[in-house]
């Protein structure tokens, strides 16, 4: 009784390893289990509804999916293969062709891999074709068993899709749509990517470079676009440049650039040396005496006595700034560290400054033209 007893154990406790390495496995692996399609069951319905009408109905579809790395995009396509291939008729007759934009980086090379998963080697032998578009349609004719009902369906799964987009001519995607288009095999051709389309237009990439180097963090780029999205109506479903240009604007608006305007001459010359600085030294940390120092080289230069201030003057100045939060110090080496040498790091970039100058009521020329400069005064 004991022994059966033990053995009934030694069982559970078997299969209990047994579940917990299938579980470790599938989160190791980024495996999800099959059924758990939460927030996208919309999008497999379409997508197995355009696969089935491919596969048994012998009517050419394209689709592309679009979505961040990791948001589930070859998930819904393998599990909308997998049900597909549980019906027998597709099971025997529907042919899949799997190519990847990061393995096939040119037209020749996924010529070559399509033909071998369609297994056609011996098919093509030693033929010389005239040009790409011969080659592949030779490679459907050959899985055709009659007419256009009774030949075999391809699948064709593009992963990393955009980098398809980028070979010479689109030779492969160009072909495949056409195919797709007309009466011959019927094919199936479904695009995957990570990358969301980004405009030509010129003013949109200065925005997004803009916003880019007065921002790394993905919740500000989430704030812009959500504000560009806003203008889209019924009537204009797309957003345009001036969307983007506007929101950016708004965005732009920030609390910093409108204390800059209220700041006096002093302090603005401060925070062009401060500029300077961070040009010759790639934003690396600084201290007082260092802005003093190029504050100097301007005033030298100049040899204007109305911008020659005491350095105490000046020193309470440099505070009032970090007071403000445009100036942040940063960790102290040592407690003994005095004011002048302490580390600091200016919380504003250039084009905040330009920007701020732009609009700073009756500003002088020769301070303007210090901080456009683009070397340190000498």
């Amino acid at each position: 009784m004991s022994s059966r007893k033990s053995k009934n154990s030694n069982l559970k406790h078997g299969e209990c390893i047994s579940q917990v390495q299938r579980i470790l496995r599938e989160r190791f692996c980024h495996q999800i289990p099959k059924g758990n399609l939460f927030g996208v069951q919309a999008q497999y319905k379409h997508l197995i509804e355009l696969l089935k009408r491919t596969a048994i109905h012998g009517e050419s579809n394209s689709a592309l999916i679009i979505g961040p790395r990791g948001s589930g995009k070859t998930m819904i396509l393998n599990q909308a293969l997998e049900e597909l291939m549980e019906i027998k008729q597709v099971r025997e007759n529907v042919l899949q062709v799997h190519l990847n934009g990061l393995l096939q980086t040119n037209d020749k090379i996924a010529l070559k891999e399509i033909t071998k998963q369609l297994c056609l080697e011996n098919v093509v032998g030693d033929k010389i074709f005239g040009t790409f578009a011969e080659n592949l349609s030779f490679l459907l004719e050959a899985l055709k068993k009659g007419d256009r009902t009774t030949s075999c369906p391809v699948i064709f799964i593009l992963d990393e899709f955009d980098l398809f987009a980028h070979h010479k001519n689109q030779t492969l995607l160009y072909n495949l749509f056409d195919i797709s288009q007309s009466a011959q095999t019927p094919v199936a051709v479904i695009g995957l990517t990570c990358r969301l389309g980004l405009s030509e237009d010129k003013n949109v990439k200065d925005v997004l470079l803009k916003h880019f180097h007065a921002s790394k963090d993905l919740r500000s780029l989430h704030m812009l676009l959500m504000l560009a999205l806003s203008h889209i109506t019924s009537s204009r479903p797309f957003i345009i440049p001036t969307d983007l240009i506007e929101a950016n604007h708004l965005c732009s608006m920030d609390s910093k650039a409108n204390i800059v305007h209220g700041l006096s001459v002093l302090e603005i010359c401060l925070l062009i040396a401060m500029k300077h600085l961070n040009d010759i030294y790639q934003d690396e940390p600084f201290n007082f005496q260092m802005v003093y120092n190029e504050f100097q080289k301007f005033i030298q230069r100049k040899a204007h006595s109305v911008y020659n201030f005491e350095k105490p003057v000046v020193m309470k100045a440099f505070e009032h700034l970090q007071q403000l939060e445009l100036v942040k110090v940063m960790e102290r080496t040592s407690v003994n560290t005095q004011r002048e040498y302490q580390l600091v790091k200016l919380l504003l970039d250039n084009n905040q400054i330009m920007d701020a100058l732009q609009k700073y009521p009756n500003c002088p020329t020769d301070v303007r033209q210090w901080a456009a400069s683009s070397l340190s005064w000498l």
